[in-house]
C-alpha cells in the first residue's frame, strides 16, 4: 500500500498551497518532499545498508534545497512561515 495517496497529497497541497489542485506551488512541492523524505529517513533507520534508497534520499534532499532557496530569494516572508511551519530548521 503506497504511503501517498491521492486523498493526502491533495491535503498537502490543500493546506500548503492554496488548493488541492494547484500542484504546482513551490510550498505544496515542500511539504510533500518533506514528507517523502521523513518516510525515507525512517525505513533506513531500520535497514541502514540499503545505499539506494539513501541515494534517492540525498537527491531529495537536494531537490527540496534549491527549492527553499529559490523560495527565500523569491518570497522570503512566506519561506519563513513554511520553514516554522515544518519544523525544518532550528
Amino acid at each position: 500500500m503506497p504511503y501517498l495517496t491521492k486523498e493526502k497529497k491533495a491535503s498537502f497541497f490543500t493546506e500548503f498551497g492554496g488548493k488541492s489542485t494547484n500542484t504546482g506551488s513551490i510550498e505544496g512541492q515542500i511539504a510533500l518532499l518533506t514528507e517523502r523524505i521523513n518516510r525515507i529517513s525512517e525505513h533506513l533507520q531500520a535497514n541502514k545498508k540499503d545505499f539506494s534508497t539513501h541515494r534517492g534520499l540525498m537527491q531529495l534532499v537536494g531537490k527540496r534545497k534549491r527549492l527553499l532557496t529559490y523560495m527565500s530569494k523569491t518570497n522570503l516572508q512566506g519561506y519563513r512561515q513554511l520553514i516554522e511551519k515544518l519544523g525544518l530548521r532550528k
